[in-house]
């Protein structure tokens, strides 16, 4: 019936005017049927200002992930309800499904599950509950916007977790748990053994060989308790893309395995985020709540467009930590902004503490320093190989300053700096 009624009142106005009726009161007569039809759709459509809305589900989600989100509709009115409901997210959210159809008889309630699946780090709010209720005939529909407030977290990936497995089998050899013990590695006393083939002689215990009439050696391990200080460059470099991925995610991601891996190793981890000031820092975090505590902190960072500080950041860092650490320093190798910056500051943060640089480099400059192809390819591996040579003749210039260097592609930043956290180990200069 209702579809019948649609078609007679769509028909009766596509008509020409002449053939409805010989006088303008049958014109208006027409127009009063439609108002009234227009009014009674109105009437018979859904009372949405009786809807109650409350939330419920994730907080957060590692990025590429998805979350479940719960929208309970609650029908306070008089009369079942029957509408379309879109809930509002911003795009980068992912939700999904866009729009849902709801029934709600009265006083009772409805669950509107949403998935989420964030495409950026970060707080993603939801924006409103838009609930639309069409009347009978279609012509007619009542709408109600409202606030139903909820935020989800998208955390960093952490892609490379994939590779803690093995660095930390790695650590065990290091620190003697594993039958692979490395032997006269480390600068902390483990225990005494009888002498074997291969032995360092510089290990040998001449005084327990005295004693024991045969001769034995010291096992050293690798120190523990030792601090590791990250630092996240969050000026104007972070935010160029290295393929698809921000060079401040992959420094992140570098920062995750770093800290998972060294905290393993019995060794304090804090983390500070800088440009022109701290933008977010975790201190004294505990072995179990320190990688929740990193990745919450990071999740809302987002580069900023200026130039770093690098004065400021140095005097921050000297002034919150005291003993001697390793400084980890994720940035970019720009030659005018470490030369300017970083470079003249480096012998007063190298006099206190064990600095390490890692920097993500760009494997489509060595593609293009591959080119041969024609005349434009030329110049680009030109291009390419002067940028090569500019970096290489930083990183000597850093290394010359006693700073140790971590330059490595998007996909082996994360593997090469806990690899060069763990030499450090082995070489028992941490």
């Amino acid at each position: 019936m209702a579809l019948t009624g649609r078609l007679g009142l769509l028909a009766l106005l596509a008509a020409p005017v002449p053939l409805l009726a010989p006088s303008w009161w049958a014109l208006l007569a027409v127009w009063g049927a439609l108002l009234l039809g227009v009014a009674a759709d109105l009437a018979l459509a859904g009372n949405v200002r009786g809807l109650r809305f409350h939330r419920s589900g994730a907080t957060s989600v590692r990025l590429g992930e998805t979350a479940r989100v719960t929208l309970v509709v609650e029908n306070l009115g008089r009369r079942r309800l029957k509408a379309r409901l879109r809930d509002v997210w911003p795009p980068s959210a992912g939700a999904t499904p866009r729009t849902v159809k709801v029934d709600v008889p009265a006083g009772e309630r409805r669950r509107v599950e949403m998935a989420l699946t964030p495409t950026r780090r970060g707080d993603r709010r939801a924006v409103t509950v838009v609930v639309r209720s069409v009347g009978p005939l279609g012509l007619a529909a009542r709408q109600l916007s409202r606030p139903a407030p909820w935020t989800v977290r998208a955390l960093p990936a952490f892609p490379s977790r994939r590779h803690l497995p093995a660095k930390l089998a790695r650590l065990r050899e290091l620190t003697g748990a594993h039958v692979a013990l490395i032997r006269g590695q480390g600068t902390e006393f483990d225990s005494l053994r009888e002498y074997v083939d291969g032995d360092d002689v510089r290990s040998i215990d001449w005084r327990a060989t005295a004693r024991r009439g045969d001769v034995v050696v010291r096992t050293w391990r690798p120190e523990r308790d030792r601090r590791i200080y990250l630092v996240l460059d969050t000026g104007r470099t972070s935010a160029g893309r290295v393929g698809d991925i921000p060079r401040l995610d992959c420094s992140m991601d570098a920062a995750l395995l770093l800290g998972a891996l060294a905290s393993r190793a019995g060794d304090r981890v804090d983390l500070l985020a800088y440009d022109r000031r701290v933008r977010t820092r975790v201190e004294g975090a505990s072995r179990t709540d320190l990688l929740p505590a990193m990745v919450h902190a990071m999740a809302p960072l987002e580069p900023e467009l200026l130039e770093c500080d690098a004065a400021g950041m140095v005097s921050t860092l000297m002034a919150r930590v005291r003993q001697r650490c390793l400084v980890v320093l994720l940035t970019e190798l720009n030659a005018a902004a470490i030369e300017e910056g970083l470079l003249p500051l480096l012998p007063q943060l190298t006099a206190r503490h064990l600095v390490m640089i890692a920097a993500v480099s760009d494997p489509r400059i060595t593609e293009m320093a591959a080119g041969r192809g024609d005349l434009a390819a030329v110049y680009d591996a030109s291009a390419a190989e002067r940028a090569r040579a500019d970096r290489r003749r930083l990183t000597a210039e850093l290394r010359a300053h006693g700073v140790e260097v971590v330059d490595a592609p998007p996909k082996e930043i994360a593997p090469a700096l806990a690899d060069a956290y763990l030499a450090l180990k082995a070489a028992g200069r941490l």
